[in-house]
C-alpha cells in the first residue's frame, strides 16, 4: 500500500531523538531562573539614600521683612539753665549717667553776689517786722489804758453828772479813738512788715533754686555720645533764642531703642500694638525680640506706609544706634496646617510636585496644591496626607516607581547641610 510521501517511523526511534534535546533545554533554563532570585539583594543595596521626611501639621507664620537702623529711645542736648562757667566737669565721651548723677558744676560769680543780697534783705525784713510787732504791742496797750479812762469816767457822769466835769470826758473819749487809731495804724504797718519779708524769703527762694541749677544732673539714664564744653567754657542759659547756643553734652537713652517702620498699606490691618515681632542684626549676628508699641494710624499718600514703631530692650548696651535691623512682621497665620519643608516641593511649570515614598520605598510622584509659604515650610491643602514620607533636597536624579533607601533626617541636618 503507498502512502502519500509520509514515512511513520517507530515510537522509539523519535524518543531516542526528543530526550536529549529536551535535557539541554532544561540545563539552560536553570541558569537563567536563578540568576534574578541572586541578584535582588544586590539591587536593593545599590539603591539611592533618599532623606525623606514626614508630612506634618504645624502652625505656620508668613512674615514681611523690613529694614531700618536703631535710634535711641530718647536723645537731646543737655543745656545750662542759668549762664555760667564750667567749674566742675564729672563726664566725657561715652560716659553711662544715672537720673539725678551730676554731670558738670557752673560758677555763677553774679548769682551768688545776688543770694547775699537776697539774705541781707531777708533779715532787714526781719527786724522790720520785730519792730511793727513792738511798736502794735504798745499802741494796744495804751489804747486798753485810754479805753479804760474814757469807760470810767463816762459811767461816773451817767451815774453822778455832777462829780466829773464834761471836758474831762470829752478828752478821755478823744484819747480813746487816738490810741484806737494808733493801733490800727501798727496792725496795718506789721501786716506791711510781713509780707515785705515773705518777699524777700520768695526772691531768695527764686535765686537759690536758680544758683541750684549750677549743679547740672542727668535727665534719665543714657549715654554722653557727644561733648560739646569742657572745663573753663562758658555755657549760655538755655532759655535763650538764640539757636547756637553751647550745650554742654548730647545724651541718648540707649538701654531701650526704637525701629521706625515704614509698614506698606497692604500690611497695615495685620500690624497690632503688642505684637512681638523678631528684630535681625546682621552685624551682631543676631536676633532680639521686639514688640510693636505704636503707630500713626494714619496712611502718608507720597509712600502709601504707616509710621510705625518697634522698641527693643537693650540692656546689656549690645545694640548700637545706627546699626541696620531687619523686622519680620507676621502677616499671615495659619494653625495646625498640614505642611512640608520647602525643599520637598518642585516646581514644573504650574505644577507642583512631591516625591513621596510609598510602602514599598518607590518614588511616587504625587501633584500637591500649595497654600501658605514661609521660609522653611510650605502648606499642603491636598495631595498629601499627614505621616506621608517626601524625599527633600535634590531630586533631579530620582524617578517615578524606582526604589530608594530612605533615610529619616531633622530639618534642622538639611538645613546644616546647604
Amino acid at each position: 500500500m503507498r502512502t502519500s510521501g509520509f514515512k511513520i517511523q517507530p515510537c522509539g526511534t523519535i524518543l531516542q531523538r526528543c530526550v536529549p534535546v529536551l535535557i539541554a533545554s532544561l540545563l539552560l533554563f536553570i541558569p537563567s531562573c536563578s540568576r534574578p532570585a541572586e541578584s535582588a539583594p544586590d539591587a536593593a543595596a545599590q539603591a539611592p539614600t533618599a532623606p525623606v521626611v514626614k508630612v506634618t501639621r504645624q502652625n505656620l507664620t508668613n512674615e514681611l521683612e523690613i529694614a531700618s537702623e536703631f535710634r535711641p529711645y530718647q536723645e537731646i542736648d543737655v543745656h545750662a539753665k542759668e549762664s555760667g562757667y564750667v567749674k566742675q566737669l564729672d563726664i566725657d565721651w561715652g560716659t553711662h549717667v544715672k537720673t539725678g548723677q551730676l554731670m558738670a558744676v557752673l560758677e555763677i560769680p553774679e548769682l551768688e553776689e545776688q543770694i547775699d543780697h537776697d539774705k541781707a534783705a531777708e533779715q532787714r525784713s526781719e527786724q522790720d517786722l520785730a519792730r511793727a510787732r513792738e511798736e502794735l504791742t504798745r499802741a494796744q496797750s495804751a489804747y486798753q489804758v485810754a479805753h479804760l479812762t474814757y469807760t470810767r469816767l463816762d459811767g461816773v457822769q451817767k451815774t453822778n453828772p455832777g462829780l466829773v466835769a464834761p471836758e474831762e470826758v470829752d478828752v478821755a473819749q478823744g484819747k480813746d479813738q487816738e490810741a484806737s487809731a494808733e493801733v490800727s495804724a501798727s496792725r496795718a504797718a506789721a501786716a506791711a512788715a510781713e509780707q515785705e519779708l515773705a518777699a524777700a524769703k520768695a526772691t531768695l527762694q527764686k535765686d537759690q533754686a536758680l544758683f541750684g541749677y549750677a549743679r547740672i544732673v542727668a535727665p534719665f539714664d543714657g549715654v554722653v555720645t557727644k561733648l560739646d564744653a569742657y572745663t573753663g567754657a562758658l555755657l549760655p542759659a538755655g532759655t535763650s533764642s538764640s539757636e547756637n547756643g553751647l550745650a554742654l553734652c548730647h545724651l541718648s537713652q540707649n538701654d531701650l531703642l526704637r525701629l521706625v517702620i515704614p509698614v506698606p498699606e497692604t500690611v497695615v490691618p495685620d500690624v497690632h500694638i503688642g505684637e512681638a515681632v523678631q528684630v535681625r542684626v546682621s552685624a551682631l549676628n543676631r536676633t532680639f525680640q521686639g514688640k510693636v508699641t505704636r503707630f500713626s494710624d494714619q496712611i502718608d499718600l507720597e509712600t502709601r506706609t504707616m509710621h510705625t514703631e518697634v522698641q527693643v530692650p537693650n540692656p546689656s548696651y549690645e545694640i548700637v544706634p545706627g546699626m541696620y535691623a531687619y523686622v519680620d512682621f507676621p502677616v499671615a497665620k495659619r494653625k495646625s496646617a498640614l505642611s512640608v519643608p520647602v525643599q520637598a516641593i518642585t516646581r514644573e511649570g504650574n505644577t507642583a510636585l512631591a516625591y513621596r515614598v510609598n510602602q514599598s520605598n518607590q518614588i511616587e510622584l504625587q501633584p500637591v496644591t500649595l497654600g501658605l509659604e514661609t521660609r522653611s515650610q510650605i502648606e499642603i491643602l491636598s495631595g498629601l496626607a499627614e505621616g506621608d514620607r517626601v524625599v527633600v533636597g535634590n531630586t533631579g536624579q530620582l524617578r517615578a516607581g524606582e526604589i530608594v533607601r530612605p533615610k529619616a533626617i531633622e530639618l534642622s541636618e538639611m538645613e546644616g547641610a546647604r
